[in-house]
């Protein structure tokens, strides 16, 4: 199965992506048996899960998703934002459909990418956006350095976004939610091998596949006990057996997020 992002671009900028990056999930919920969106998944809101950022283009096109954390400050993946600027990208908020015009909008001011970023499969898979107003909705709480314990094997995890129903398949218009169980290390790297480094990812789904994020996830949030502890990065598919999810393990990138929310 192919290698791909959890995130989703407009063509032209998704080709050039895909040839650079080709396993982070810009657009991502999981294939597997039915096609459903964030797959295996059910829909929800933004009013059940205030936190949850579309991340769009300057036409308000959602290609990523985001945490808020602060007010101001959204966490995201380093692979969402990597070629964009400022002026490039907006952040939507109280917005439960990606076709809606309800919610707010912001722009955003800067744009930090965890500085030893260079491939989804090489971690460090981690960004935080400032914005330029302040988000009326509520914060989500993140894990600190200390939190380990929180990946234990077999701990349920809640995925959200507004990815593609299959992997390379058509995405969802509302917000979606599913649980996934997280993954011990040994298992994960029997999944992918080298490309799993376990002090900067963690895996989540089941062995059988059948619900994952997919291409359109990407820097959507991964909730351990309703705080954020990881951020959705990469996968083989979406959804498919013995290729979990794989997410940023935020408890490595803890303090340099603080240290962003703070600044």
């Amino acid at each position: 199965m192919s290698r791909l992002t959890r995130a989703r671009r407009t063509a032209a900028l998704a080709a050039a992506t895909a040839a650079a990056a080709a396993t982070a999930l810009f657009t991502a919920p999981a294939a597997g048996a039915a096609p459903q969106p964030i797959v295996g998944g059910t829909t929800t809101t933004t009013s059940a899960y205030p936190f949850m950022m579309q991340i769009t283009d300057s036409s308000q096109r959602q290609f990523c998703g985001g945490t808020l954390v602060a007010p101001t400050k959204v966490v995201t993946a380093a692979h969402c934002m990597v070629g964009e600027t400022t002026s490039s990208v907006r952040v939507v908020g109280g917005r439960t459909y990606r076709n809606g015009t309800n919610g707010t909008v912001a722009r955003v001011s800067n744009i930090w990418i965890h500085p030893d970023y260079r491939s989804v499969t090489r971690g460090d898979d981690v960004a935080v956006l400032t914005l330029s107003t302040s988000m009326p909705y509520a914060t989500a709480p993140y894990v600190s350095s200390s939190d380990t314990s929180v990946y234990a094997p077999g701990t349920t995890a809640r995925i959200l976004g507004w990815g593609t129903t299959s992997s390379g398949g058509s995405s969802s218009n509302q917000l979606r939610t599913a649980t996934v169980p997280t993954v011990s290390d040994s298992s994960c790297r029997n999944s992918y091998g080298s490309r799993y480094i376990s002090s900067d990812m963690v895996c989540a789904g089941y062995a059988s596949g059948g619900v994952d994020t997919c291409q359109g996830d990407s820097g959507g949030p991964l909730l351990i006990g309703g705080r954020l502890a990881g951020i959705t990065s990469w996968g083989d598919g979406c959804a498919a057996a013995d290729s979990p999810g794989v997410y940023t393990r935020l408890t490595t990138f803890s303090a340099q997020v603080t240290a962003q929310v703070n600044s």
